[in-house]
């Protein structure tokens, strides 16, 4: 039997496989991880036409806050408890979802926070809130 040489070129064969799968596995990594980001921010809305909101206001909730704490809504003087209830029988009668909160600049903020969170509760999806100087 005759024994074969090896030759130096033989030995010099560098093999790619494992070095391809690292760089699929790696492409795989980067697509996947950057294919889920999602950017976070506020959707902001914006109003579509001056007329729709001059028909809406006159529609909306006039609620009034004044610095001693009284709550007006519609000119009536109106009871923290009762915000509600009240806006709910005013969505009763009229079909909107609309509500201006005016609150004085001294008007206690808890009060109006929970009447913020009565309006949200009641319903209302809009909800504007004015600052009286006065």
């Amino acid at each position: 039997m005759a024994k074969k040489h090896k030759t130096v070129e033989d030995e010099a064969d560098i093999d790619m496989t494992p070095m391809l799968d690292i760089v699929f596995i790696m492409l795989i990594f980067f697509i996947v991880t950057t294919s889920f980001v999602k950017e976070k921010g506020l959707e902001v809305q914006r109003p579509k036409d001056n007329q729709q909101q001059q028909q809406n206001k006159s529609d909306a909730v006039s609620i009034l806050i004044t610095e001693t704490g009284q709550i007006y809504m519609n000119n009536r003087l109106v009871d923290i408890e009762r915000v509600n209830a009240n806006i709910q029988n005013y969505l009763a009668e009229v079909e909107t979802d609309v509500a201006v909160v005016k609150a004085a600049k001294g008007a206690p903020h808890g009060i109006v926070v929970r009447v913020l969170d009565q309006a949200a509760e009641a319903g209302i999806g809009t909800l504007s809130v004015a600052v009286d100087g006065e």
